[in-house]
């Protein structure tokens, strides 16, 4: 059975159907201390929140980080006897196209440069009421409503309306704020009056136009549990590869992981790759894992990786993300999955050949995250070369399998990466900077190695599920505590 799978119902709505994750399940990865510590955190759960559903709501259940990030904790909570539930707008074409201009405006990029005026406000709010519509009725006078980044704002009204304690969670921002990113702001604010708190990754992206006092900081968290996460067996990283088709060869291993409810399986898709030839065995690998989105730059991770990887090193680059036609809230990553293409071929054939472009199947969630954990579990360095970045949950996830990362100093990622400690930190712009320490931990394996160590340490005792977990019941203890006094 799967850990967590999309259920369709008659209207507007799609619910996430999640298994429970008993906090027991903790032993398996913490020491006995702090596995006793998360059985005491689910009893005290379940007594603040008894008769109290908590509701999230985001816009899609697959491909994103939020939606990797929300299968675990709603489990969790779950497991600890909490009532959780997830729930996945829909939206059209142009309201998706509309989120995605406000998205990349937060990040203080330009994007398409699109407007957004009179007419995406219409089409923004047409999808929001239809969407709040057939929600409301389900939610209860004193029930938790996390709304999800901008795709969701719309609902916030409507929702503390009917008595809910909303929460309004934005996983993305920008460190210094600029036009775009205020424009943004502007659009969304006046969705946002009668929200009770309003969640950012870091204190830097919380905009200043809101009240301070209803702001929280909260870092994400990886979900330790899942085929992306658990460990593979000896092999079983370059045979899954090789079964995909990246590598030559499996070195031996079987392409098995094991799935959330604890049973083994066999990968049977593969991955549509863009590549000359496959991979040699013991070929040193480079690899980013991240949706095609310009924000990750894998264009110029790529440019990077030729100008300044490739002349010094025998290493491949591997850029890998989702299969486009999978991902219903993200128009442009086919354009940039096709710009990546038409790049690689303009290459020089001898650089040409060692860069792989992995299109990841997306049928089966697990078979898709055990992809993804074959992929960091093989690489000798992991990079997230992104321009700018909310958190970045595949830098903590590469980071707890014990992998060396070089990534971008920007957002959430500097939270993660102690530099020279767990990796390399880069300015997202200086190509010959993000070469040479990718190079620099190619040529030093010792160095490479006692990195991953620490990264998986850090992980460890900061961005895990419990750590998560006690912040947001924190939270609401106080947002209904606030209630009771008014």
């Amino acid at each position: 059975m799967l850990g967590w799978e999309r259920g369709y119902g008659t209207g507007v709505l799609e619910e996430v159907h999640v298994d429970p994750i008993g906090p027991e399940r903790w032993a398996e990865v913490l020491d006995e201390d702090a596995a006793k510590t998360v059985v005491e955190l689910a009893e005290r759960g379940r007594e603040a929140l008894e008769g109290v559903t908590v509701w999230n709501v985001n816009s899609t259940a697959r491909g994103g980080g939020v939606a990797e990030m929300l299968a675990p904790l709603v489990g969790e909570a779950q497991g600890a006897g909490v009532a959780a539930r997830w729930v996945v707008i829909n939206g059209d074409e142009e309201f998706f196209r509309v989120t995605k201009r406000i998205h990349n405006r937060l990040h203080g990029q330009p994007g398409d440069q699109g407007p957004l005026g009179d007419r995406e406000r219409e089409a923004y709010e047409a999808v929001a009421e239809r969407n709040a519509e057939e929600l409301c009725p389900q939610v209860a006078e004193g029930d938790v409503v996390i709304l999800h980044d901008p795709q969701t704002a719309g609902l916030a009204e409507a929702l503390a309306a009917r008595g809910a304690a909303v929460v309004w969670r934005c996983h993305v921002g920008v460190d210094e704020p600029n036009d775009h990113a205020r424009e943004a702001w502007d659009f969304l604010v006046p969705y946002l009056g009668h929200v009770g708190s309003y969640v950012f990754s870091r204190r830097s992206f919380a905009w200043e136009s809101l009240d301070a006092d209803r702001i929280r900081i909260i870092h994400p968290s990886i979900d330790v549990f899942a085929a992306k996460n658990r460990p593979l067996a000896d092999g079983a990283a370059q045979a899954i590869l090789a079964h995909c088709g990246l590598l030559a060869a499996g070195g031996g291993g079987e392409a098995r992981y094991t799935r959330y409810d604890g049973a083994e399986a066999g990968v049977e898709r593969r991955m549509t790759i863009d590549q000359d030839e496959p991979v040699a065995p013991g070929t040193p690998l480079v690899t980013q894992v991240s949706r095609w989105d310009a924000l990750k730059d894998p264009l110029g991770v790529m440019r990077g990786f030729a100008e300044g990887v490739a002349a010094h090193t025998d290493a491949h680059l591997v850029l890998a993300g989702p299969d486009v036609t999978a991902v219903s809230d993200d128009p442009e990553g086919r354009e940039m999955l096709d710009r990546c293409r038409r790049a690689r071929t303009e290459c020089e054939e001898q650089v040409r050949g060692r860069i792989h472009l992995a299109a990841l199947p997306m049928e089966d969630r697990e078979e898709n995250a055990a992809m993804v954990n074959a992929l960091q579990s093989a690489s000798d360095v992991v990079v997230q070369k992104s321009l700018a970045e909310g958190f970045g949950l595949t830098v903590s996830e590469a980071m707890w399998k014990g992998r060396p990362v070089v990534a971008s100093r920007v957002g959430g990622i500097q939270d993660q990466v102690a530099e020279g400690e767990t990796g390399r930190l880069v300015d997202p712009c200086d190509l010959g900077a993000f070469a040479e320490a990718v190079r620099s931990l190619l040529d030093d394996p010792e160095a490479a190695r006692l990195c991953g160590e620490a990264a998986r340490r850090r992980v460890e005792e900061r961005f895990l599920g419990p750590r998560h977990l006690e912040q947001y019941l924190g939270l609401f203890e106080d947002l209904r505590g606030r209630e009771r006094a008014a």
